[in-house]
């Protein structure tokens, strides 16, 4: 019994003794490590608040100048908070400081999966990374107080802002002035800011509206030339113009000054876009200052001063978009608002002219069948029957120059040290035949830049992301995720993404291949070695493009093998894919000497 007693004490000291030690050499370090983190996180939230546009002294069109102005460590703290919900956002506004700085999209997630998060496009300077719109007025004179960071609106008890339910918030500067905010939102992602001030006091002022998104911190982008991910507007007379995270020095100031545009920054699928009254003038800035810890990328603009009377009261309306760059809905705040190429906050690219239509074509068939795979195969077609004349100049001068074959074969034998003298040859039949070989390769010049439009519109369009096709395609933009690797799933194991060798890419080099073996073979036999291993080079290729792309490229292969195949017909050209691949060949000519 004793011994037991003994043992028992002994367990329990040294539990004691290993839950002291655990407590000291983990649990306490964690903690301190936790703080140290939260503190840093209030300590860059406070050095990297938004930056005021400010007017320069004795100019009558005020320039945007940086402002030291910062919040303090109790603006990047919880707020008061008023809900946003509508049917396809969700979120609040900070009271403190007027921020629209928590915001999410009912309709996306982060990937196809079921129960994926929704995508979170703002958030609050307590976050890791802040990204926020605000509005506010900068005064002429420094001594007068605006809203700020720090300034604590306002509101109606338990307000949500709603498409029937306005948001109207307001503050008292003490001092004579009562500002005013009136917030609608409609059933999508614009918002309508109308800005008031009236002036009870007992002289004018002069005060500037001003709008700005903040981004702390550069997102991860595509890194794709094709497109552009940063800031972005327009102007009148630069035009579309595009600033890169990287491309911003910092401390240095971009500007623009424009009577009609917008501005903002634009991620791949998303916006946060500023439209200030049209017509009235405004200075724009792209900005960038490099804080501790922290990058903070900033676009604003700054309206014309408007001068208050005393009992006066002036008003400033101006928008927000936060939300998908959808195409029909960019179009039609485009006509609805007057707002100058709005949709061109989709990247289209120097194509414009065949980007935008080859996807509204898209759209359209999309509308009638309600899957974009099957709009991208009946597009195909249209496409086949518009080039339907080209395409069959071009196959029967390919089919001529097949039956010339024997004849290039015997002329590179006759000369097979001669280079020069087998292509003068080779000229000389092909203009007593009448054949063209330039001829067939227009399908493929065709084909180029449609293949590069289907390309931008499916990795820039957000009507693309996770549109499913059938089977195993469940997102049109993003690769075939089978892979021949571990046999398209069957083995249980998870392939490299350099591995992904789908049954898409496997189909479209196939189809490549078969087009390429209906074709005139090169004479020269190193070109014969590299076309021969080309539909394998564009298998691997293809094999990291988005789904979408390789199989209108598979579709398009096959629809020009039975194009060709009926031409070739009626040329009286046989059809021989296996010809000349030794151990299938060799096995014919076995059965035929049988």
């Amino acid at each position: 019994m004793g011994d037991n007693n003994r043992n028992f004490i002994i367990a329990a000291t040294l539990s004691v003794l290993v839950l002291i030690l655990w407590q000291y050499f983990y649990v306490l370090p964690r903690m301190e490590q936790e703080q140290a983190l939260q503190q840093q996180r209030e300590q860059q939230a406070a050095q990297t608040s938004l930056s005021q546009p400010k007017p320069s002294e004795g100019v009558a069109t005020p320039t945007p100048q940086a402002s030291g102005a910062g919040a303090s460590t109790s603006s990047a703290s919880v707020s008061p908070r008023v809900a946003i919900d509508t049917p396809r956002l969700r979120g609040s506004i900070a009271l403190r400081g007027g921020y629209f700085d928590d915001l999410y999209l009912k309709d996306y997630f982060e990937t196809p999966a079921p129960g994926s998060p929704q995508i979170r496009l703002l958030a609050p300077l307590s976050s890791l990374k802040p990204y926020y719109a605000a509005f506010g007025w900068t005064p002429r004179d420094s001594t007068i107080a605006t809203p700020n960071a720090e300034t604590l609106w306002q509101a109606p008890d338990n307000a949500t802002l709603a498409i029937d339910s306005p948001l109207r918030i307001t503050w008292d500067n003490g001092a004579g002035l009562v500002f005013e905010r009136t917030i609608t939102i409609d059933e999508n992602f614009m918002f309508t800011v109308t800005q008031s001030v009236t002036n009870n006091g007992d002289s004018s002022v002069e005060l500037f509206p001003y709008g700005l998104v903040t981004r702390h911190g550069a997102p991860e982008v595509s890194g794709f030339f094709i497109l552009h991910e940063g800031l972005i507007g327009i102007f009148d007379e630069e035009g579309l113009q595009e600033i890169d995270y990287d491309d911003l020095e910092n401390g240095t100031a971009t500007e623009y000054r424009s009577d009609n545009g917008w501005i903002g920054i634009t991620d791949k699928y998303w916006g946060t876009v500023l439209v200030p009254s049209q017509g009235g003038g405004f200075d724009a800035r792209f900005f960038r200052e490099d804080r501790p810890g922290i990058d903070v990328y900033q676009s604003d603009y700054l309206l014309g001063g408007v001068t208050v009377e005393p009992g006066g009261r002036m008003s400033v309306e101006n928008r927000l978009f936060a939300g998908a760059k959808q195409v029909a809905l960019l179009d039609d705040y485009e006509q609805a608002f007057s707002i100058p190429q709005f949709d061109l906050l989709i990247d289209w690219g120097w194509f414009y002219f065949l980007t935008k239509p080859l996807f509204l074509f898209l759209d359209y068939f999309y509308n009638l069948v309600g899957n974009f795979g099957i709009s991208i195969l009946l597009v195909t077609v249209c496409i086949k029957l518009a080039f339907f004349p080209l395409a069959n100049k071009s196959y029967i001068a390919m089919s001529r120059m097949k039956k010339l074959q024997p004849e290039m074969v015997k002329l590179r034998e006759r000369f097979p040290d001669d280079r020069m003298r087998q292509q003068q040859e080779l000229m000389t039949l092909y203009k007593r035949e009448k054949v063209n070989p330039m001829q067939g390769c227009l399908p493929v010049l065709v084909q180029i830049p449609v293949f590069f439009a289907l390309y931008k519109v499916l990795f820039v369009t957000i009507e693309m992301r996770h549109a499913p096709f059938y089977g195993w395609i469940q997102d049109l933009s993003a690769p075939d995720p089978t892979s021949i690797f571990n046999l398209f799933g069957l083995l249980p194991f998870e392939v490299p993404s350099f591995l992904l060798i789908g049954i898409w890419p496997l189909i479209m080099g196939v189809t490549m291949w078969a087009q390429m073996r209906m074709n005139p073979a090169p004479t020269d036999p190193i070109q014969q070695k590299i076309f021969a291993w080309m539909p394998v080079l564009f298998t691997v290729l293809l094999a990291g493009f988005p789904a979408g792309l390789v199989i209108y490229w598979a579709w398009n292969n096959f629809l020009s093998i039975l194009q060709q195949g009926v031409i070739m017909r009626r040329q009286g050209v046989p059809i021989a894919l296996f010809d000349n691949i030794p151990f299938l060949s060799k096995n014919k000519s076995d059965k035929t000497h049988e």
